[in-house]
């Protein structure tokens, strides 16, 4: 899950100042916004670290990625062919974005466009 778990206790008080450091903290993470050509970049050394899978004999490519909206972070990926994408691989890209990026706390919004789609 990509939201953090904080151990408190309202009877004893314990943790319970950790709750609003965390909360400002996933504030600033919701307000991030990456620059384009890094996007690429990291989803590029994805793609190539692990491909996607071929459907019928076609390969999904990824073409373009771009930061459209920050709170909540989204990402519209512009491909050759929605049908081609399998949800374990929209999970995986949606994985090296929280990691690379460290948009943790937050959800995060991927949006797959055919080329040319608006």
């Amino acid at each position: 899950p990509y939201v953090p778990i904080l151990c408190i206790s309202a009877k004893f008080g314990k943790g319970v100042s950790d709750v609003l450091s965390a909360a400002t903290g996933i504030f600033e993470v919701r307000k991030k916004r990456v620059p384009t050509a890094l996007v690429n970049s990291v989803v590029g050394d994805a793609v190539a670290a692990h491909a996607p899978p071929a459907v019928a004999g076609k390969k999904l490519k990824i073409l373009y990625v771009t930061q459209a909206e920050t709170s909540p972070p989204t990402f519209v990926f512009s491909v050759n062919d929605t049908a081609l994408l399998h949800f374990s691989y929209r999970r995986y890209l949606e994985n090296e974005l929280r990691r690379n990026f460290g948009f943790q706390g937050t959800p995060l919004r991927l949006i797959f466009k055919r080329r040319g789609e608006k």
